[in-house]
């Protein structure tokens, strides 16, 4: 794809993602109805809630005349691998800031490697120094080390202000859909727009992918910055991360194996996955009342 097309492509509104039910006797013994909004399918290159948190900054690169982001993610980051992808499309020049010295000597990964190949110059920084790159100083300290000092910085997983922006239209395109929305969470962005978006009486529960109770406070920082304090109905649903992100344990890649199997659909593993397993699990428990309408977002597919 050439830039032009690429960046038309990226940047300009999309129309909605499709809704699909789901029929699964798993959901409706118990009076639950299962819909999929496929945001999967939103862009060919940055599905989901990688678009809706990339666009809004990519924008705000362009108008400011940047020509390089900078972002940071782990070995395993959809992140660091949709901002390369967005930098290919665009022309733009991308750095990822790779959380583990250890990893520099090794070869890389898949995910990282396809970052590479679209043109992300890695830095692999100390997991001391990772912790702390929110502070200006250490920030600025890891940019210049980068040479990215001039760069347009995405946040770890794109969740900033302008983020929650264009999560919030997900919301707004499950209005008068369903009374429940879910999504798993990494950073926690993507739920806090999408709670912000939808309307009075719908609420949104997140699920999160990675252990430690963390989220709650993020989110809510996360809508004080965006929003000027609290949108919308959300609920943090723990305990189901598998043992970590990127942790795909035989028992969740047999349950993902066997809804692609009944639905024909491709399941994602690290997020969509553990969000599908909590669901049957939260229905199964009584979570949701007779007569409910679950959406489940789907933010990915497989690589």
């Amino acid at each position: 794809m050439d830039h032009c097309a690429g960046r038309d492509a990226l940047l300009h509104p999309r129309p909605p993602s499709p809704v699909q039910e789901v029929r699964d006797e798993r959901f409706e013994r118990h009076g639950v109805r299962l819909l999929l909004k496929r945001d999967d399918l939103v862009h060919p290159e940055l599905p989901g809630n990688k678009w809706r948190k990339l666009a809004p900054n990519l924008r705000a690169a362009l108008a400011a005349g940047h020509g390089r982001l900078a972002t940071f993610g782990g070995a395993y980051s959809n992140h660091l691998r949709a901002t390369a992808a967005a930098g290919r499309l665009l022309g733009l020049e991308t750095v990822g800031l790779v959380r583990g010295d250890e990893l520099a000597d090794r070869p890389l990964n898949d995910s990282l490697a396809r970052c590479a190949a679209d043109g992300m110059r890695l830095r692999f920084v100390t997991r001391a120094e990772y912790r702390r790159k929110a502070e200006p100083q250490v920030l600025a300290r890891l940019l210049a080390a980068a040479g990215a000092a001039d760069a347009y910085v995405v946040p770890e997983g794109g969740s900033n202000a302008l983020a929650l922006t264009g999560c919030a239209e997900l919301g707004r395109e499950l209005r008068g859909v369903c009374d429940v929305a879910a999504v798993a969470c990494g950073t926690g962005g993507t739920l806090a727009g999408l709670a912000a978006g939808l309307a009075p009486g719908q609420s949104a529960v997140g699920v999160p992918v990675l252990a430690g109770g963390f989220l709650g406070a993020e989110i809510r920082s996360l809508q004080a910055a965006a929003f000027g304090g609290p949108a919308g109905s959300w609920t943090l649903a723990e305990g189901y991360d598998h043992g970590g992100y990127a942790r795909v344990p035989r028992p969740l890649e047999v349950f993902a194996a066997d809804f692609e199997a009944r639905h024909g659909l491709p399941v994602e593993r690290v997020y969509v996955a553990k969000l599908l397993w909590a669901l049957e699990a939260l229905t199964a428990s009584g979570a949701f009342s007779p007569g409910t309408t679950v959406t489940a977002v789907v933010t990915g597919r497989p690589y």
